[in-house]
């Protein structure tokens, strides 16, 4: 199991910097993936359903950074092909003007690593990558040094959204869950107890937030197509995100649902 972890984690580093994968777990024959077309309505599961209330409702980003979303990024090689078939970075942006037109809080579950945090004894297989790969790094906590433009650093075109003064930026995550930061404190100290969830990466860190507010008590929401994840020979990060999706959290929604129901909170304001 050691053996085949390590394999794991140098293919995937190989697939991120660029460089073809000569792993043996990945010597097989390539399945067909077949990707998400939108919730059968006949599918025999519930869809308990969410409506928004002023007040109560607040729009949940995780890891808008460069990194995941920009080409440059040091995943993009692995991510970049699910970024632009779900229109991801264009949907997050839509969801950052809409809740912010509404007056809908928005909150930023950033993820970055420190110095000593490449200390750690141990990790799971994608930790050791993001250690590996210098994924989300930073010179310190009390540091910013080279942070402007850096892998840990938002997208340019978000930043008029997150650095406006209004949006809540948590403090980081360190795996992939928000247990090890402040994000569902700061949620009820808001008021809020409904959550609509987007951001990267799908399986990984949108799905642990996604877990961890519904043990919390929140009602969560995931928005599907703001969201991507990592694709490779025999993995399809979306896809395995999607079913536990639409299998816990209360509602699924697109990008073009959600501005639509955020926008009809603010008429109901009005």
């Amino acid at each position: 199991m050691k053996t085949r972890t390590i394999s794991l984690v140098v293919a995937v580093a190989s697939l991120v910097i660029g460089q073809p994968s000569t792993s043996p777990l990945f010597a097989q024959e390539k399945p067909t993936i077949h990707h998400y077309s939108g919730p059968r309505e006949d599918a025999p599961v519930p869809r308990p359903g969410v409506k928004l209330e002023r007040g109560r409702a607040a729009l949940v980003i995780t890891d808008p950074q460069n990194d995941f979303l920009n080409p440059k990024g040091v995943a993009w090689g692995v991510v970049g092909e699910s970024v632009r078939e779900n229109k991801t970075v264009e949907n997050l942006e839509s969801l950052f003007q809409a809740a912010k037109s509404a007056g809908m809080p928005v909150f930023v579950s950033p993820h970055y690593y420190y110095p000593h945090d490449h200390e750690w004894k141990f990790g799971g297989a994608l930790e050791v990558l993001m250690h590996k790969i210098g994924m989300f790094d930073r010179k310190g906590a009390l540091k910013t040094t080279g942070f402007s433009g850096s892998g840990a650093d938002w997208l340019d075109r978000y930043k008029p959204y997150i650095e406006d003064g209004k949006t809540v930026v948590t403090s980081p995550h360190k795996v992939f869950g928000p247990e090890s930061n402040d994000l569902a404190l700061q949620l009820r100290k808001a008021g809020v107890s409904q959550v609509i969830l987007a951001g990267m990466s799908a399986n990984l860190c949108v799905e642990s937030h996604m877990r961890e507010l519904l043990e919390q008590g929140f009602e969560v929401t995931v928005v599907t197509d703001a969201t991507a994840a990592a694709k490779l020979p025999g993995f399809d990060g979306y896809e395995a995100a999607f079913v536990n999706f639409r299998l816990m959290a209360s509602d699924v929604w697109s990008t073009a649902q959600t501005v639509s129901k955020m926008q009809a909170v603010q008429a109901e304001e009005k």
